[in-house]
């Protein structure tokens, strides 16, 4: 619904451009103002670009087409589809380039005046896009209620984790260790390795331990004349509850963020016990809890800082790229990285901790990272050893500009393309008008 030169960001934009990679080391200045990357050889890190490409064309093709087949849309809550693999790969090649980028830093204080900034321009945009001001196709005006804005969305989820990732990587790293060894790679990053978690342990201690009382709701009923204001009350008193109504996520959002700063249309309301059309959107069953018509925000305060690790994943695997040169080297360790974030996350969940990606759980965490470390070094063995770019140049040109893209995407300026051509009748045409506003959440 998430950066960068970074942000796969893809969103941090381009002010900083990958780094040229190959068998040299690059060297990351600071200069008053301006970071330059000096590489030895002409080449660039294509792979990161491509990455970043089929990330923003999979947010495209889910966002709407998934409206046209539920199967790709996001799981209702449990479970994972293609659709839950956006965000994370985002936040995976966030974590990858600011391991280039910060490689070298001449100076901290600067690096980090730069960090805040980016992060700030970040999550300004993020508001502007999915706070409210670009309402869509389906009602084509602008303009934000500062009383119902949203106050989290993809692209601040991305500036938070970003802004965690850069700071550990430029506070946190003891740069005057020489990697010759594994147990050296450990001592380099062994601080930063515990401030993540410090940040995953903080998430399982209230997502499990917090206690969430009885709470109510409002909501429109539009069945009656006018807007009628009906109050909905919902039993909690439990801990550690991971169901839509009663986990402490949503709790902590509805008492920082307030109801109506949140999502207000939430994966949910496609289960079973709130839709007749499951997995799709539709009416509230006979029998429907009442919760079901409650917001709920999917990139909320506390599933950020879990998000937030995925970023520390991405960030191991662009330690490898800078500090281990041979192409078997970066391909071996990222391929047993991977397959081994693959099993933790299984085991996780075979434990009983079920794969959410509203709630951002462990078990999805370990799954979704590993599988974007897979598709990397895949796209790393075709694009950069194979060197095989031309069927890729779309997505690396989508990577160069991610931001562009996304911000274009979430204008509805694509699908509002494509909603153009149809068979014979504009009603069918592969885009839907949708019946909210822009760009779903990732």
């Amino acid at each position: 619904m998430s950066t960068e030169n970074q942000i796969h960001d893809g969103a941090i934009a381009e002010e900083e451009r990958r780094p040229l990679i190959d068998s040299s080391i690059l060297i990351v200045h600071q200069n008053g103002e301006d970071e330059t990357i000096i590489p030895v050889p002409n080449q660039r890190l294509v792979s990161l670009d491509v990455f970043r490409g089929l990330t923003v064309a999979l947010m495209i093709l889910v966002d709407d087409v998934g409206r046209a087949f539920p199967s790709l849309n996001h799981s209702p809550w449990f479970g994972v589809t293609l659709a839950d693999f956006v965000m994370p790969f985002f936040l995976f090649g966030v974590g990858v380039s600011i391991a280039l980028v910060f490689k070298k830093v001449s100076s901290k204080p600067n690096a980090t005046k730069k960090v805040i900034l980016r992060t700030i321009k970040l999550f300004l945009l993020g508001l502007l896009l999915q706070g409210g001001y670009f309402h869509g196709r389906g009602n084509l005006t602008y303009g934000l209620d500062l009383s119902k804005i949203r106050w989290f969305g993809v692209l601040q989820r991305i500036s938070i984790g970003y802004f965690l990732a850069s700071m550990s990587e430029i506070w946190l790293v003891n740069n005057n260790i020489l990697v010759d060894s594994p147990a050296a790679f450990v001592r380099k990053y062994s601080i930063q390795w515990i401030f993540s978690i410090l940040l995953g342990s903080v998430y399982l201690c209230l997502l499990y331990g917090l206690y969430v009382p009885n709470w109510k709701f409002g909501y429109s009923n539009l069945l009656w004349s006018g807007h009628v204001s009906t109050i909905q009350n919902v039993h909690c008193e439990t801990r550690g509850s991971l169901d839509p109504p009663c986990n402490a996520v949503g709790f902590i959002d509805r008492l920082i963020l307030g109801e109506d700063h949140m999502y207000q249309r939430p994966v949910y309301r496609r289960t079973k016990e709130c839709s007749v059309n499951s997995p799709d959107y539709g009416p509230l069953p006979p029998d429907s809890p009442g919760w079901c018509l409650a917001p709920f925000d999917p990139e909320g305060i506390l599933s950020s800082l879990m998000a937030a690790i995925t970023c520390f994943v991405g960030l191991q695997f662009g330690h490898i790229l800078v500090i281990f040169q041979a192409h078997k080297q970066r391909v071996l360790l990222w391929s047993v990285f991977s397959f081994s974030l693959l099993v933790v996350g299984y085991i996780l969940e075979i434990l009983g901790i079920p794969l959410s990606k509203a709630l951002y759980t462990l078990s999805f965490m370990f799954i979704t990272a590993g599988a974007s470390g897979l598709v990397l070094t895949a796209i790393y063995y075709i694009v950069d050893i194979e060197r095989l770019r031309k069927p890729t140049v779309l997505l690396q040109w989508m990577g160069m500009n991610a931001l562009i893209v996304y911000a274009l995407a979430a204008c509805d300026i694509f699908p509002a393309i494509i909603q153009g051509f149809y068979w014979r009748s504009p009603e069918n045409n592969l885009e839907p008008f949708p019946a909210t506003g822009p760009l779903m959440p990732l």
